[in-house]
């Protein structure tokens, strides 16, 4: 008798990537700033290992920024209601701690901007990511890549979808 072949499963090896602002004389980490991603706010053991590295760094002397620009998923937790929005910004600064700034807004919202939290004394510049992602937009030629005759995924709310198509219509890309 001869053997089939079969594929077995393999371990995926996802690398999340994350910033970390450092003090120059003795390299100690006094921001980090994660971008989620989708394996963070997924169950299983990616949004698993997000929450204990979470927990560790607010547990630390560290600041944490946690920039949450995905609708899909569940939002890593605090402990506070608030309204659901489809994105948000969270700033947790080490010497206001268990209180943070969450910034909530909506795909119809220009990203607010923030102070990036460092260290006592040194001034702290606005973080302007609408600014960024537009630039990163612009010169890495992303209108080219992108359909937008396709509807986004996750669906949009269906007056954010009425909102997006007239918006597309107005630039000519539908």
């Amino acid at each position: 008798m001869k053997p089939m072949t079969v594929t077995l499963p393999m371990p995926v090896e996802i690398k999340e990537g994350y910033l970390e602002v450092r003090e120059v004389s003795g390299g100690r980490v006094v921001t980090v700033i994660e971008v989620l991603s989708p394996t963070n706010k997924q169950p299983g053991k990616g949004k698993d290992e997000y929450e204990e590295k979470r927990l560790d760094i607010l547990s630390s002397s560290a600041n944490l920024i946690e920039i949450d620009l995905l609708r899909e998923g569940k939002a890593p937790r605090v402990v506070s209601p608030v309204p659901q929005t489809d994105y948000r910004i969270l700033v947790a600064r080490r010497n206001r701690r268990p209180q943070a700034d969450l910034y909530g807004f909506s795909i119809r919202q220009t990203i607010p901007t923030f102070k990036l939290p460092l260290q006592r004394g040194d001034v702290e510049p606005n973080v302007d990511l609408q600014y960024l992602l537009a630039e990163i937009y612009e010169q890495g030629g992303f209108d080219l890549a992108i359909d937008y005759a396709q509807d986004p995924f996750p669906p949009l709310k269906a007056d954010d979808q009425a909102w997006a198509d007239n918006l597309l219509r107005d630039q000519e890309r539908r």
